[in-house]
């Protein structure tokens, strides 16, 4: 195909995009719900390279979380392209409300995890917000055989990263509030005390992108049981 001829397709593609309906975000084929309570609607996301998703319409505030590296072009109605270099466990912050559409102009697949937060209203106005005098709300903690980071803290939430060599081991910690557990990396892990109720466990092994919501109020230490490094990524409510 004459390189002319390629780049009249694509304009004529891109044209066609920008003008089509949008969809609601359920009915956006390449977002895949895979949990949803009355706090979150939880998607994984796949684009294929030189593919795209249609027109979808984003109406509370999310976080994602990328899963593996990826280069994103960002459709944006009404504002300019912009292309994005991400990197494995990325995790960003989104204000809504918005439509756009993604396409993938890498050479990998366009991977993460996309949490809506249906309560995003509420929680902007909430007054609750964790301790900076105790280091809640930023910083960088070095645990045995691996690293805990908090990243940020918007609508309330607060987004954890975690970094654990094999044997690695983070301490235990009370978890007030709900969380959403991400999977950044395959993992093998040992959640204990094993005596907690079944919705609050964690399961001793998951594929990267996998998630799992707990509903707080326990406490559990996680160790590393697998042969290579573990990343993982929390996101505590309030």
């Amino acid at each position: 195909m004459k390189p002319s001829i390629f780049f009249v397709l694509a304009a004529t593609l891109l044209a066609s995009q920008a003008t089509a309906p949008e969809v609601e975000i359920t009915a956006e084929p390449h977002h895949h719900l895979v949990f949803e309570n009355k706090s979150v609607r939880v998607f994984n996301v796949e684009v294929d390279p030189n593919t795209e998703t249609l027109p979808h319409a984003h109406r509370h505030d999310y976080i994602s979380v990328s899963i593996g590296t990826a280069e994103v072009e960002n459709n944006v109605k009404g504002k300019p392209p912009t292309t994005t270099k991400l990197s494995d466990g990325d995790v960003r912050f989104v204000s809504a409300p918005f439509t756009h559409f993604v396409r993938d102009v890498g050479a990998q697949p366009f991977r993460n995890v996309t949490t809506e937060i249906f309560e995003d209203e509420s929680l902007r106005k909430s007054t609750a917000k964790w301790d900076a005098n105790k280091n809640e709300d930023r910083g960088l903690e070095v645990l045995s055989n691996g690293t805990k980071q908090i990243l940020f803290v918007k609508d309330g939430i607060r987004a954890t990263e975690f970094e654990l060599q094999p044997g690695g081991i983070v301490p235990p910690h009370h978890y007030s509030g709900p969380h959403l557990f991400v999977a950044v990396t395959d993992l093998d892990i040992l959640a204990a005390p094993r005596t907690a109720p079944p919705e609050s466990l964690l399961p001793a092994h998951l594929k990267s992108g996998d998630s799992k919501w707990l509903p707080g109020n326990d406490s559990q230490s996680i160790t590393n049981t697998g042969p290579t490094s573990a990343k993982f990524v929390t996101l505590e409510f309030p």
